[in-house]
């Protein structure tokens, strides 16, 4: 593996000031395209549609985000919270126990292992994963977590819906995005409308 995908503090700083520059919060591609425009060596600029270079840039870019995450929660100045379509520094809260559970995420992530050892075969894998699940019987729950909503208490098609149109725009081929994921996500938004009218 080279060395610019290796994990650097300087990685975390950079996407600490951006994240401070969107105070309403940022959806992880246009992080990815600010981070590629300030020319950050610790992101590939490579074209995205690359299923490979997609996943180390994402994966590059979680662990910076988890990594910060514990950094401002040990500092006591902020909350990160983390997900593809919207991250965005909240306020510190006393008495919070956002980070007191263990989070599979985190740990996934803060191990680069699991960078190193993901090869092209796997990243096929991992994208298939949701087509499988489908075909198992377990396609609401697939759909609700492709989606990102399957811990939300109340769900209702209107939230599907903006759901929906927010992951198009972010996963569309035309904004680096790839067709296998947005055929995802259209499939996904099938299954839910049938379970949510």
């Amino acid at each position: 593996m080279n060395d610019d995908l290796a994990p650097s503090q300087d990685l975390t700083e950079q996407v600490l000031q951006l994240l401070q520059a969107a105070p309403d919060g940022i959806a992880e591609y246009t992080l990815i395209q600010q981070l590629k425009d300030r020319h950050s060596s610790h992101i590939p600029n490579l074209p995205l549609a690359d299923k490979l270079v997609l996943f180390r840039t994402h994966f590059l870019l979680f662990n910076a985000l988890y990594r910060l995450r514990d950094q401002l929660w040990q500092q006591r100045t902020h909350l990160l919270q983390i997900s593809p379509l919207s991250i965005r520094l909240l306020p510190y809260q006393t008495g919070s126990a956002a980070l007191s559970e263990r989070d599979a995420l985190r740990d996934y992530y803060l191990d680069m292992s699991n960078l190193q050892s993901t090869d092209e075969r796997d990243v096929e894998r991992l994208l298939t994963s949701f087509w499988t699940r489908m075909q198992g019987g377990e396609e609401k729950q697939a759909a609700l977590e492709l989606f990102e909503l399957s811990d939300e208490r109340t769900i209702d098609l209107p939230r599907i819906k903006l759901r929906y149109r927010q992951m198009v725009s972010e996963h569309h081929p035309d904004r680096g995005g790839s067709t296998e994921r947005l055929q995802s996500i259209n499939l996904a938004m099938e299954i839910l409308q049938r379970y949510y009218r």
